[in-house]
């Protein structure tokens, strides 16, 4: 079960990934939340989703300022990273044309072939590109995109999303003054289009014809929004990895975007202990093994030694940029709420858990077990490890089971319960801050004996399967938590992670029994 509970309700652009983190689809919506949530609520979807859906182990996200960045991220991701399940660019989709028809009123469409008379716009490789554009000229300049001109005027009259010249008291003049606006505006322009236009509302708001100076006033506002939401559309030139941390407690959470050609290319998280320096150190190490961009933006200066490195690595002068304003200042402050999201988000899983089963203080170390066998055959335990929240695949450890004969969970249980904390207190290492076990009040049991013949006390949790309930020593009945909140879901999201990992072995285990 993925835990969908720390998915903002933000605008954004979201990743599914399989369990090897290979990227198989990129998506934007308006709302994160309920879109990533639709598709495990509904049940109804075509050949293809259900294939995506079966391979979904993990979700990632990137938060932007509102849906048109969002459009604009998905599409350089997808670009860059191609994904299995995205619409394969070679498609009939793609590499369409916007066409402004030669005629008297000339009407706006897409155009496959360049077999018409009028004016190209493109092509556009990326159909949601072209898509989003030609609703926006359609609804600003509100030009016609029907066929052929109707006896009768139709809805998008009465929507006011068109001029209807078919009506006859669409003066031709105004007609194409729009269409040479929004040609300006589709071949990227828009600075002499906003010139033209201011122009063209003083003239109006001169002759008094006010209704026609404020259409043109709300073309204007309209173009500027478009204008000033696309902060993730960087020249296509820039080159540029962009830093911002935040400090909670003794942790430094870190994130990196990197731009390349223009394009966000990727996000990575780092975190480490906020000692001071820590911030230089990271730049060292970090760029130590990549090379670094252009130019690096970052939310304060750093030492000058650190610029001597970076453009030593470089074999050129890198641009340190702090920025307090404009365009570079917004992307360090998409960083920002990035990791508010990202690192926070795990947080929230901790704290939910710790309140649920109540907890002293925050898991951060927490480790499952699972037994998986078929009919009492190829058994093996597993044990998966959750670091904060998230995966610690490097300190996963798988079990054969060696002293249970024949089908006795209870049993399995308390030998890799048991194997596995007398070397962690042999070898004097940390114990997590808690155990679960995937079943119900036997398996729960089991755990409880496991630990104490080795005097070891830690907080002990079962997650039983047909029901989903979760089990605490002391209590005969199941703890009353809802099934959606958030301590359910993390506990479940281990569970599952757990029981994966358990099938993977034993499948491996049956398949090197039946080749010998």
């Amino acid at each position: 079960m993925i835990d969908l509970s720390g998915i903002p309700e933000n605008p954004g652009t979201y990743l599914f990934k399989d369990e090897t983190g290979r990227i198989l689809y990129i998506g934007k919506a308006k709302n994160l939340k309920k879109r990533v949530s639709s598709y495990f609520q509904k049940h109804d979807h075509d050949a293809k989703t259900r294939s995506l859906l079966s391979h979904v182990t993990d979700i990632d996200y990137i938060v932007t300022a509102n849906e048109l960045e969002a459009l604009i991220l998905e599409n350089n991701l997808v670009k860059t990273h191609q994904p299995h399940y995205n619409i394969d660019l070679k498609d009939s989709k793609s590499f369409a044309y916007i066409l402004l028809t030669d005629e008297k009123y000339p009407a706006i469409r897409i155009a496959r072939r360049r077999d018409e008379k009028g004016t190209f716009i493109g092509p556009f490789v990326y159909g949601k590109d072209r898509n989003d554009l030609i609703t926006f000229v359609k609804r600003t300049f509100r030009l016609r995109s029907c066929r052929k001109l109707p006896k009768r005027p139709c809805i998008r009259y009465h929507m006011k999303t068109c001029r209807a010249p078919c009506m006859g008291n669409e003066n031709e003049t105004d007609y194409v003054r729009a269409v040479d606006d929004a040609i300006l505006l589709l071949k990227g322009k828009d600075d002499s289009l906003l010139h033209s236009l201011k122009e063209q509302m003083r003239i109006a708001s001169e002759k008094e014809e006010f209704e026609k100076a404020i259409t043109i006033r709300d073309q204007i506002s309209a173009i500027q929004r478009l204008r000033e939401h696309q902060s993730m559309q960087r020249p296509n030139e820039s080159n540029e990895d962009i830093i911002n941390y935040v400090i909670t407690g003794e942790t430094l959470s870190l994130m990196l975007f990197s731009v390349r050609n223009g394009t966000l290319i990727n996000k990575r998280e780092f975190s480490f202990p906020a000692t001071e320096g820590a911030l230089s150190e990271f730049i060292v190490r970090y760029y130590g093994e990549n090379l670094p961009p252009d130019d690096l933006i970052l939310p304060h200066e750093p030492e000058d030694i650190i610029k001597e490195f970076l453009s030593s690595r470089k074999g050129k002068t890198v641009q340190v940029t702090i920025p307090k304003r404009g365009e570079k200042k917004k992307l360090l402050d998409l960083v920002m709420t990035n990791i508010e999201h990202s690192f926070f988000r795990e947080q929230l899983k901790l704290e939910a858990l710790r309140e649920a089963l109540g907890l002293p203080h925050n898991p951060v170390a927490i480790e499952c077990f699972d037994i998986s066998h078929t009919s009492g055959t190829s058994v093996v335990g597993a044990m998966v490890r959750f670091t904060n929240g998230k995966p610690d695949k490097k300190n996963y450890r798988r079990f054969k089971i060696k002293t249970v004969e024949g089908i006795d969970d209870f049993l399995a249980i308390r030998e890799v319960v048991t194997r596995r904390y007398s070397r962690l207190k042999r070898e004097s290492q940390e114990y997590p801050d808690l155990v679960i076990v995937d079943g119900g009040q036997g398996q729960l049991f089991s755990a409880q004996k496991a630990l104490s013949s080795l005097d070891i006390s830690l907080p002990v949790a079962a997650i039983a399967k047909r029901l989903e309930e979760v089990y605490v020593p002391g209590r005969s009945q199941p703890l009353p938590l809802d099934k959606d909140s958030r301590a359910t879901l993390f506990i479940r999201e281990i569970r599952d992670e757990t029981h994966r990992f358990a099938i993977k072995y034993h499948t491996l285990l049956r398949s090197k029994k039946v080749r010998s």
